[in-house]
């Protein structure tokens, strides 16, 4: 590729064309010679690297600097490698970075020197949740019964992000076996990493088992980062710490080589400090890279155009549950995209009760089923059964909670050719979906919105989560996009605007959430208070 397209290419990845305990040792990044020459970075831990702000740069600004010579992508990953250092002691949100990082940085500007760039997440720093397999490194799903030889192959989402010249920076930590192991866990922790803390105040929770991806990003400790999601574990942890993430469309995005909780809703997913990065990456993942025509325009410079939400309908459901300080929160946001030329109108979708009867039973059939096939490719523990027996014999795995209610449940589920199972799988997925078609077909919307979550609760590894979060349950049973966009703050803590759609409509998703998000411009930085006033608690 011609070095004067990256510019045209960052500028034109529009969204019609998206669709067609403590944490373990870091591995030391290794660096070859004669890297980052171009450059250096900021004292260590500063969001500053010559002249860009780490916390608000996007992905085509970034190209443009590197297309630019002003930049090279070692000096970028070296930088982030600083602050994962300087920072992350703190949040135990990175388990690892990877022995190659420098090297495919330099790899990358090797290729932005030849004109021959592979995308515009060519030399873009990203981690990856540890439940996504790679074969240069462990993926534990946070478990110590995983924490030996890494896998055989790296996940089909990896190979994309390989191919797209995208700097793997190594691996978040997570909630253990994505929160599906314990009656009561904590999220955010995991006997191979420990606990992440959330940033913006470090004695409250991250929320969901994407904890650590989230955390890196509201930290700038990458570019963007890859979640996973079953129900809510992408959309929760984005909205608490103040960062986008992005649910896909069940589908768009392989789930080969992603530790299972269940195949009919698991997906993997990009997360990121704004949408057009989100895009961008979602546009690797899911295999859609190619760019629109020249008169296509970008996804950012839409979505500042005045006018951008005008005539938009959005569904407003409100969630007084989650507390009167987020519904006054609703209100206001509400009021903004008002004031923007949108229509909300509340909304209020049916078939929720139904919903939360059904998901929990036949996720633990599906579990067992999928979590059986995938230890089949891995050493360690061969099936359910072991990893009961695992976390029975290592006391580590008990130093936050001790319970595996839920692997013991699933382990006596019905098996996935259960004519009452099948039935029930059925039912979720016709009323998930309905719930979402027929409120939107009502109401003739663009777009249904809720919070995302509440304002973080304190880390507490005896009573476990306080999440009983309704919002994400739609569209993660449907197997329908979600976006999570910061839609302001409770005191110190983020919440977000979660955001969703129809099947496969992820393009007109991104493109709304990117105008929300201008609209709203909610996201601050993080101040790493330690705890909150009493008052505040």
């Amino acid at each position: 590729m011609k070095r004067r397209s990256i510019a045209a290419l960052t500028a034109a990845v529009i969204l019609p064309t998206l669709l067609a305990s403590a944490p373990g040792p870091r591995a030391a990044a290794s660096e070859p010679s004669g890297a980052g020459a171009a450059g250096s970075s900021a004292p260590a831990g500063t969001s500053l690297l010559r002249g860009v702000d780490l916390d608000t740069v996007t992905i085509p600004e970034l190209q443009a600097h590197m297309e630019r010579g002003s930049l090279t992508s070692t000096a970028l990953t070296r930088a982030y490698l600083r602050r994962i250092d300087a920072v992350d002691p703190g949040l135990h949100a990175v388990l690892r970075t990877s022995p190659t990082a420098l090297r495919q940085a330099a790899a990358s500007d090797a290729r932005h020197r030849g004109g021959r760039v592979l995308g515009p997440l060519d030399g873009i720093p990203v981690l990856l949740k540890d439940n996504i397999d790679t074969r240069d490194m462990p993926t534990t799903a946070g478990s110590l019964a995983l924490a030996g030889s890494p896998p055989h192959e790296d996940a089909e989402l990896v190979r994309r992000l390989r191919a797209a010249g995208a700097v793997i920076l190594g691996k978040a930590n997570m909630s253990e076996w994505a929160n599906f192991r314990a009656a009561k866990p904590t999220s955010g922790w995991s006997a191979v990493g420990g606990q992440t803390n959330n940033p913006y105040v470090l004695d409250r929770n991250p929320c969901g088992s994407s904890s650590g991806s989230a955390a890196a990003l509201a930290a700038s400790l990458a570019q963007v980062a890859i979640g996973t999601e079953t129900d809510g574990s992408i959309v929760c942890p984005a909205g608490m710490t103040g960062v986008v993430g992005h649910k896909p469309s069940l589908g768009l995005v392989s789930r080969s080589g992603v530790v299972p909780i269940s195949a009919e809703q698991d997906t993997a997913g990009p997360m990121a400090r704004n949408v057009v990065d989100t895009a961008i990456t979602l546009a690797v993942l899911s295999g859609h890279e190619s760019v629109g025509t020249g008169t296509a325009l970008g996804l950012a410079d839409a979505a500042a155009r005045p006018g951008a939400l005008r005539g938009k309908r959005i569904g407003l459901w409100r969630l007084p549950s989650l507390g009167a300080e987020v519904d006054a929160l609703m209100t206001r946001t509400a009021a903004r995209l008002r004031a923007a030329g949108a229509q909300v109108v509340e909304v209020t979708p049916p078939y929720q009760d139904r919903l939360a009867e059904l998901e929990f039973p036949a996720l633990l059939t599906e579990f067992h089923r999928d979590i059986d096939a995938y230890l089949a490719t891995r050493e360690g523990p061969r099936d359910l059964a072991g990893l009961i027996e695992f976390n029975r014999t290592h006391p580590a795995e008990r130093t936050c909670f001790a319970g595996q209610e839920l692997f013991e449940q699933a382990l006596a589920a019905p098996p996935p050719t259960d004519p009452g199972y099948l039935a029930m799988r059925a039912e979720l997925k016709d009323l998930s979906r309905r719930s979402i078609d027929e409120t939107m077909a009502a109401h003739g919307l663009d777009a249904i919105a809720s919070p995302a979550n509440p304002p973080a609760w304190t880390t507490d590894c005896a009573r476990g989560d306080n999440d009983v979060i309704p919002s994400s349950t739609p569209a993660a049973v449907a197997g329908y996009p979600s976006l999570s966009v910061p839609a302001g703050f409770v005191g110190e803590l983020p919440v977000g605007l979660l955001l969703m759609a129809g099947d496969r409509e992820d393009a007109a998703l991104l493109s709304l959430g990117a105008a929300v998000e201008h609209r709203l411009d909610a996201w601050r930085a993080p101040r790493y208070l330690p705890t909150l006033p009493a008052a505040g608690r």
